[in-house]
């Protein structure tokens, strides 16, 4: 472990100092690269020099304890024990610092919600959904954009695109990718039976440009007038965009603003985070071969939460939690259940370690 450690704050050292070099500063894609790397390694590298100090005091006060000076010996071992114990405590939290970290973590993301089964009900839901998210996306000062939203007739949403720019964003969010299930009692069903509908939630890191390059010629893009329900998103000029990446097929549409230029830039903002979770898919598919996770596996298909609200009661399926706090969850108070998620991703990977 002392050998690990140490090259920690080695490769810690190299990155601060190629950081410096003129050379490095002016490629931004290598700038980029090796600042990300070099953030990602400070909290380790801090604890493992305070360790590595530490480690190196317990030596020095063994050294002591074999020598024949009675009053060093004295003093020393009225501090021997509170050194081992701080020892004990900075391997433990190297041990979760060690862990490998998601790098994408710290990006800000797209977030896709569509309705799903259960018709307009389904929609309302997926509106109900939405603002969750949104009210939670206040909680943490992060800032939000609209990327696309197509409303249903009474006031739900069919789908709607958005992207939080925030410190952490995309590591708070990543465990909300799945199907997320009501249970109510619809306000347009005069016989009082209880429903049950679905909407669909998907978490995209933001991908950078370093991340992922987009050939040109690879793109068709077409213009169309916006549209949308109550008309408030109708305007004469064709300022919506729809990008088709020839490739994979992937489509991309973004009609929020009215400015053709702006709906691009958004429009390719949320295909190169779609094109950089294939990429990751396909990497997660090998690794799943060897592990795999039911809090971090994305899936989109599989059913992760439900929420119940004559019961007034939110299930977590994954770790199977609990809370009888529903009104609250779907007001934005997400901290409990996101922290309860990331404690268990956690645990699973220190399992692993």
């Amino acid at each position: 472990m002392i050998e690990k450690l140490k090259e920690i704050i080695q490769r810690y050292n190299e990155l601060h100092e190629k950081l410096s070099d003129p050379n490095v500063t002016s490629d931004l894609k290598e700038y980029t690269r090796l600042s990300r790397e070099h953030s990602n390694l400070t909290p380790v590298a801090e604890k493992s020099m305070e360790y590595l100090n530490a480690y190196d005091q317990l030596q020095e006060f063994e050294q002591i304890l074999s020598g024949n000076d009675a009053d060093l010996k004295m003093i020393v071992q009225d501090e021997m024990e509170d050194l081992k114990a701080l020892i004990t405590k900075l391997e433990e939290e190297l041990k979760v610092l060690l862990i490998p970290k998601d790098p994408d973590d710290d990006k800000n993301t797209i977030l896709e919600i569509r309705g799903g089964t259960g018709g307009e009900e389904a929609a309302l839901f997926a509106g109900d959904l939405y603002r969750m998210y949104m009210r939670y996306a206040e909680r943490m000062s992060w800032k939000i954009e609209l990327m696309n939203l197509n409303e249903s007739e009474t006031g739900g949403i069919k789908e709607a695109v958005i992207s939080i720019i925030g410190n952490g964003a995309y590591g708070d969010l990543k465990f909300e990718s799945g199907v997320h299930r009501v249970q109510r009692v619809p306000a347009t069903e005069s016989s009082g039976r209880l429903h049950t509908s679905a909407a669909t939630v998907a978490v995209l890191p933001e991908a950078e440009e370093v991340d992922v390059q987009i050939v040109e010629a690879d793109l068709k893009i077409d213009t169309y007038r916006a549209s949308g329900a109550g008309g408030q998103h109708v305007n004469k000029t064709e300022s919506a965009i729809r990008i088709t990446h020839l490739p994979t097929g992937l489509v991309v549409t973004c009609q929020d603003e009215t400015s053709q230029h702006k709906n691009r830039d958004k429009a390719m903002k949320v295909l190169r985070s779609r094109l950089y979770e294939v990429q990751q898919e396909k990497l997660h598919k090998v690794r799943a071969q060897e592990r795999k996770s039911m809090v971090s596996t994305g899936d989109r298909s599989a059913k992760i939460r439900t929420y119940n609200f004559p019961q007034g009661r939110v299930t977590d399926h994954r770790i199977n939690l609990t809370l009888y706090k529903l009104n609250n969850i779907i007001d934005g108070d997400l901290a409990e259940i996101i922290e309860a998620l990331k404690i268990a991703d956690l645990q699973f990977r220190m399992g692993e370690a």
